[in-house]
């Protein structure tokens, strides 16, 4: 059932001209028990699907949440970060330039 989900919605989207331009979906989800505080709350998986991005790459840098605001901010165009967004480590390992 998954698969076909995806191939209905984000195949067309993945393959599409414009997205093919530079585009980036971010696949965040979280797979910690509710017991689990490593790093203030667990693991999550956090996937780039991009034509940009670094096949089958993994950092060993510790990311959270506010490095994912400030990646899709600067892809906005935006310089100013907000809150722990300003201070997060950027994400520009993940993609070629």
């Amino acid at each position: 059932m998954a698969d076909t989900w995806l191939r209905t919605n984000i195949d067309p989207l993945i393959q599409s001209a414009t997205f093919q331009d530079g585009g980036l979906l971010i696949i965040v989800f979280d797979e910690a028990s509710s017991s689990d505080a490593t790093n203030g709350g667990g693991r999550i998986v956090w996937v780039a699907v991009s034509p940009k991005s670094k096949l089958g790459y993994q950092a060993t840098t510790l990311y959270q949440h506010p490095s994912t605001l400030r990646l899709m901010l600067k892809g906005l165009g935006v310089t100013v970060f907000p809150g722990a967004a300003s201070g997060a480590p950027d994400m520009n390992e993940f993609f070629t330039p």
